[in-house]
């Protein structure tokens, strides 16, 4: 049984959703990458609902990682606009290293927090 990439990627996706899941007050930080384009979205699971999202569509800019560093940083303040402080995060199937990894990188650099140990650590460094 041999599947091609896409179907590969899906089903890593599916099976990464059985664990992770957002709910309001900790929503899925929901990373898609294309070869041209990038997206981020905060998904409540439990309302069904996106609450919000960022992405590279109206900028012409090439799909690197100083790009994704900068949707990483764009997704953080949008996610700030909306009251999300803590997410939870879907690589959406994709492996965590290059863009997936810059944009998780950058978010946390921006103030976005990705897990409550995190969290506790960062207040007891303060």
């Amino acid at each position: 049984m041999s599947f091609n990439r896409k179907e590969q990627r899906t089903r890593r996706h599916m099976r990464l959703r059985q664990r992770v899941n957002g709910t309001a007050e900790r929503p899925r930080m929901a990373i898609c990458i294309s070869n041209k384009h990038m997206y981020v979205q905060f998904i409540d699971d439990s309302a069904m609902n996106t609450l919000a999202s960022t992405s590279t569509l109206k900028e012409a800019k090439p799909c690197n990682l100083e790009t994704a560093k900068l949707v990483g940083e764009q997704a953080a303040s949008v996610a700030k606009e909306k009251g999300i402080s803590i997410v939870v995060v879907d690589r959406g199937g994709f492996k965590f290293h290059g863009r997936v990894k810059q944009i998780v990188e950058a978010a946390t650099a921006a103030g976005l927090k990705i897990s409550e140990r995190a969290a506790e650590k960062a207040e007891e460094a303060k």
